[in-house]
């Protein structure tokens, strides 16, 4: 089992789910009607998927003070992505490989 290390904040305030570091991954195109987003609570590889309106989105951000994936963290959640949906050493793994070239 891996052992998860939580990015947390400095100062709790004696609040420490406050701590926690609260990601978002924006997936829709910029200035669409609704932003389509994934929103992580400590670690940007456990998160949900988010439909809001703009304006709901942007008061979302700022009420729980989010920090965006960075490069390297989108592309970890991508990758364990394509690891759950083709596996590693499989028929279908194989073919995307080759789709992708």
């Amino acid at each position: 089992m891996t052992n998860v290390q939580l990015q947390t904040r400095s100062g709790d305030n004696g609040k420490p789910f406050e701590r926690l570091v609260k990601f978002i991954r924006v997936r829709s195109p910029e200035g669409a009607r609704f932003v389509e987003f994934d929103f992580a609570i400590g670690d940007p590889s456990l998160f949900v998927e988010l439909v809001m309106p703009q304006g709901a989105f942007e008061h979302f951000c700022r009420k729980n003070d989010v920090v965006h994936m960075t490069d390297e963290q989108m592309q970890a959640v991508d990758a364990e992505m394509e690891k759950w949906r083709y596996g590693e050493e499989t028929l279908m793994a194989h073919n995307h490989d080759r789709a992708t070239q």
